[in-house]
């Protein structure tokens, strides 16, 4: 197989739904929807793994900002084109700043969901949330809406931001194959298909990175409850 049929693709969606209304954990969803992704769509789940591979033998995000470390500031549109910019949400109290994969990609979709419904436990610590991911603002807008995130969702045009902190990887022309169903030139204004490991990064008012996660499989993310106590020792 060298891309999904729409019969798969619908299966897809389905175990998708599934997957986002079962209870449990933000992981627990991650994993079922992966292992739903394997049945449907083996040869996919198999080139990822040889992905992760490749990108942890090359060290793909080891040198991203550590514990201890001061986060690079940005400046980056959000969905509407305003500009944000890191010091300025530092101001207002800690930050996660969270890269994702983009729009269309389950993982991440799971992955919003859970942050938003913690959102107002984040804003009871006096903390924040930004998204950052490498797609135009149209589909960054989407991503938004589509989830009804409360926080700005920042643009990443050609992955500047995510190639300085060791993010930016390159997926390979067999993911590419995999994935041709999908427009993502449209997606990121290029045809590089370089995508961000997804990170997290929980930055203190002093904008030193107090944890992250960075983790090349984006089949795993970092456990909300982690988020949130990384966000309460970092007030």
């Amino acid at each position: 197989m060298t891309s999904l049929s729409p019969a798969d693709a619908e299966r897809l969606k389905v175990a998708f739904q599934r997957c986002r209304e079962m209870e449990g954990t933000l992981n627990e969803q991650l994993q079922a929807y992966a292992a739903a992704g394997r049945e449907i769509f083996p040869a996919y789940g198999d080139a990822v793994d040889r992905l992760v591979i490749r990108v942890n033998e090359n060290g793909g995000g080891e040198n991203a900002p550590r514990p201890g470390e001061p986060m690079p500031p940005f400046v980056l549109p959000d969905e509407s084109g305003r500009l944000i910019a890191l010091p300025s949400l530092l101001e207002r109290g800690p930050v996660a700043v969270m890269f994702f994969r983009g729009h269309w990609c389950p993982y991440c979709r799971l992955n919003v969901r859970a942050v938003i419904k913690a959102y107002d436990r984040i804003k009871a610590l006096g903390a924040d949330v930004v998204a950052i991911m490498p797609e135009t603002q149209e589909y960054a807008a989407e991503f938004k809406s589509e989830a009804g995130a409360p926080f700005p969702v920042l643009t990443d045009l050609d992955n500047g931001y995510a190639l300085s902190l060791n993010l930016a990887i390159w997926l390979g022309a067999e993911i590419e194959r995999l994935l041709s169903y999908l427009d993502m030139p449209s997606f990121h204004g290029n045809d590089g298909w370089v995508l961000p490991i997804p990170a997290a990064f929980v930055i203190g008012c002093d904008g030193i990175v107090k944890t992250r996660f960075v983790d090349p499989d984006f089949r795993r993310r970092m456990a909300i409850e982690d988020l949130l106590g990384a966000l309460k020792d970092a007030r």
